[in-house]
């Protein structure tokens, strides 16, 4: 039971960690919903200006649809699909299906069909993988993540995850095309039947973290040797963006030692509602009950 248990939060927390490649640390900034007036003065304007100002327009949007696909070397493919909103911190619902690799095989082994639903707030988010998970906790569907909890249980790591799932927004892919120095405009192509502008730019990972997490010197210095034992030193960021200034697309591609990382996000329907129902009390346990009945994040018994 505790194996079972053990492997259900390490995928959980895993699918939740993939989950921030649609849009990893980053802010908002408030914006009016006006544009097409500027589409003129923005196509005549630097890469840099014109980003900063799809970075005002599309955190001003405050929400909207995602869904796009993750692959990560041998470890893990999946889909993902939902609505998240970032008025206040990031909110929503996504549900992230494996398709392939290693995650998703230790999944359905531990009882799981291969899914996982996330529900996110602005201190905590709840994960369900699957009613066949809920024998191993007391029938409960979902086990609830404190931002704290996971920052005080994972080091670095821990801060830089709990920064990026509680600050994930679109904007993220503009706030690092800015922070990378190098940014060009590629063009203009067309994004599922729409025209878009096209920017990409590479990125140093842990110079962006640096500039966009709490970390302390020790714990980025951490997190920087973790990050050199993967292989992982920059991204290419490119992003599609439409005639409003809002983000449409987001491709980001990584080395690793253990493969390559390439995710692709489509970001429609900005305005959209967002759900804002917790799962009930009653089907919910939490995170950290499960490591006092002795299993422990990420596969060990």
């Amino acid at each position: 039971m505790r194996t079972s248990t053990a492997r259900r939060m390490g995928t959980a927390l895993a699918a939740a960690a993939a989950l921030t490649s649609m849009a990893a640390c980053s802010g908002s900034d408030s914006a009016d919903g006006s544009g097409k007036g500027k589409a003129d003065a923005v196509a005549k304007a630097s890469p840099v200006a014109a980003l900063k100002q799809v970075q005002q327009k599309t955190g001003g949007a405050q929400s909207a649809k995602v869904e796009g696909t993750t692959e990560m070397g041998s470890t893990m493919s999946m889909k993902q699909s939902g609505v998240i909103g970032w008025a206040d911190g990031l909110s929503g619902a996504i549900t992230v299906t494996y398709t392939g690799g290693t995650m998703g095989e230790a999944l359905k082994k531990a009882g799981g069909d291969g899914s996982v639903q996330a529900r996110y707030f602005k201190d905590e988010y709840y994960a369900n993988a699957g009613a066949g998970m809920a024998a191993n906790t007391g029938g409960k569907n979902w086990i609830r993540y404190s931002y704290k909890d996971l920052a005080e249980l994972g080091g670095a790591s821990g801060d830089v995850m709990k920064d990026q799932i509680q600050n994930s927004t679109p904007e993220e892919g503009v706030k690092a095309l800015l922070a990378s120095g190098d940014v060009k405009k590629v063009g203009q192509e067309d994004v599922r039947g729409v025209s878009a502008t096209h920017y990409s730019g590479t990125v140093d990972v842990a110079e962006l973290t640096a500039k966009n997490s709490d970390l302390d010197a020790e714990q980025l210095a951490a997190f920087k040797e973790q990050l050199a034992l993967a292989g992982v030193t920059t991204q290419t960021v490119d992003i599609w963006v439409d005639e409003n200034d809002l983000l449409l697309k987001k491709t980001e591609r990584a080395e690793m030692k253990t493969g390559t990382v390439n995710s692709t996000l489509f970001y429609s329907d900005y305005g959209t509602e967002v759900p804002s129902e917790k799962p009930e009390a009653s089907d919910t346990v939490d995170f950290k009950e499960l490591l006092k009945q002795g299993a422990t994040p990420g596969g060990a018994s």
